[in-house]
Order: structure tokens, then C-alpha cells, then sequence
């Protein structure tokens, strides 16, 4: 909620990429604990965000281009990362940079499932 907060702030329209259930089990080889459907339900229903998106591949850079996005936010914690900085390089070329946002600390998936896990 945070990051969506600090990104809106910095643009026009908000465009939120929402990861589909399948993409997500190929990447990290376990499904999210809420599913698709609902993830997209609760990212639409937050005032920041104006249009949601699912994301079913990994090429960006398709996104960037069909979307007709300046601007892409991501988490601080890309920066500097070889995928990233390639992205960086990539979205240049077609007018959209790349906006590092910081996470809020002690808020991430990895935290909420170690919680569930221990109880």
C-alpha cells in the first residue's frame, strides 16, 4: 500500500501490474497464498490505483510499449541488480525510466509466511 501511495504520487495514472497465479509458480515454484483473482479485486480497490494489469510473462518491455508507460516503479531492492540495470537500458530507449521505491520495513511476503508457519 505504501509503495502504491508513493508511486501515484509521482504520475499521472497508475497502472498496476498484477503477477498471475502460473507465472508465479514458474518463477518461484510455490503459488501465492491469495490467489489471482482476489489480488487483482484487492489492488483495484485501492484509491491509488487506476487501471490493474495482470502480468503473464516477464518481458517488461512488452508492457512498457503496449501500456505507453514513462515510468516504471519497483522496489528498491532491484537497484543495481544486473536484471534491473538492463531494463533500465532497455526503457530508455523507448522514453521510460525506471523510479526505485523503498519497501516499508518489516512488511514483505517472506515475513508473512514464516508468521503463518510458526502458529
Amino acid at each position: 500500500l505504501n509503495v502504491l501511495e508513493r508511486a501515484a504520487a509521482q504520475c499521472e495514472k497508475l497502472i498496476v501490474g498484477v503477477t498471475t497465479d502460473e507465472l508465479c509458480f514458474e518463477r518461484k515454484h510455490k503459488y501465492p497464498i491469495i490467489p489471482q483473482c482476489d489480488r487483482v479485486r484487492i489492488v483495484k480497490a485501492i484509491r491509488f490505483v487506476d487501471e490493474v494489469v495482470l502480468q503473464e510473462d516477464m518481458d517488461k518491455l512488452k508492457a512498457v510499449k503496449q501500456l505507453g508507460c514513462d515510468a516504471v516503479f519497483v522496489g528498491g531492492d532491484w537497484k543495481g541488480t544486473p536484471q534491473w540495470e538492463a531494463y533500465e537500458k532497455q526503457f530508455a530507449k523507448v522514453g521510460c525510466t525506471v523510479v526505485y521505491l523503498d519497501h516499508t520495513e518489516g512488511i514483505s511476503s517472506t515475513i508473512l509466511r514464516e508468521r503463518l508457519n510458526a502458529e
